[in-house]
């Protein structure tokens, strides 16, 4: 059984989502604030298969939190933001969150959220290949870590992990904004497709890949990005 655990300050918002989840199949464990969702989470940091942060807490912030996290574990991460500004999101991404789901939602969508998550972290296709490599890179599913030709660690958010693994599973492949946006983060682009653009350029940095001729993650005007490199994947 999956494992998830919560921070949010709402009681009643807790009591709900542990309710809803559970019946969905969920082991769900929670916290009121920082203090208690830190303790949570080093108790069962390495059972967990994702963790909800509430941006508001009474004694810090999800932000605070995500960082943290992103830091020892690369567990995914969904924000949950009562703000409407754009801002808020989109520095919950850059720091490691896989997603955000903005208040009022309700327990169906994001048990919606938490599907997809699962999905494109693999968690739900045991048949899926558990490596991809390309040019002397190796990218691992489960461990959910890409190791250079050297074999170091390339240091990537949760979303960066999703993006490259997008491009390596459709190497080749002419993919547009839409259908990135779609991929990576389960949802059509909106306000956080100028935020693409942004996060293509810092994996290309990350790859070695930045320059004015990029030979992995390639421009195609008009119609989107590909990536060129060739790919192979195994179980081994």
């Amino acid at each position: 059984m999956r494992k998830i655990l919560i921070v949010d300050d709402d009681q009643k918002t807790r009591t709900l989502l542990k309710t809803y989840l559970e019946k969905n199949q969920y082991e769900v464990y929670l916290a009121h604030n920082g203090e208690s969702f830190l303790a949570e989470f080093n108790r069962y940091a390495d059972e967990l298969s994702l963790v909800i942060l509430d941006v508001m807490l009474p004694d810090t912030d999800g932000f605070v939190l995500c960082k943290t996290v992103r830091h020892r574990s690369n567990v995914p991460i969904i924000m949950l933001t009562a703000s409407s500004d754009e801002t808020d999101r989109v520095v919950g991404l850059e720091l490691g969150a896989d997603d955000y789901v903005s208040k009022p939602y309700s327990p169906r969508e994001l048990l919606a959220r938490i599907k997809a998550i699962h999905r494109r972290t693999g968690m739900d296709s045991a048949a899926a290949p558990r490596y991809y490599r390309f040019v002397g890179f190796t990218l691992d599913t489960v461990e959910r870590t890409v190791t250079d030709p050297n074999g170091n660690l390339v240091p990537l958010t949760g979303l960066d992990f999703q993006l490259l693994k997008y491009f390596v599973e459709h190497a080749g492949d002419i993919l547009d904004r839409s259908a990135l946006c779609e991929g990576t983060r389960g949802r059509d682009s909106g306000p956080l497709d100028r935020f693409l653009d942004v996060q293509i350029s810092r994996l290309r940095l990350r790859l070695n890949d930045g320059g004015k001729h990029p030979l992995l993650i390639k421009t195609v005007r008009g119609a989107g990005y590909v990536f060129s490199a060739d790919v192979t994947s195994s179980n081994a």
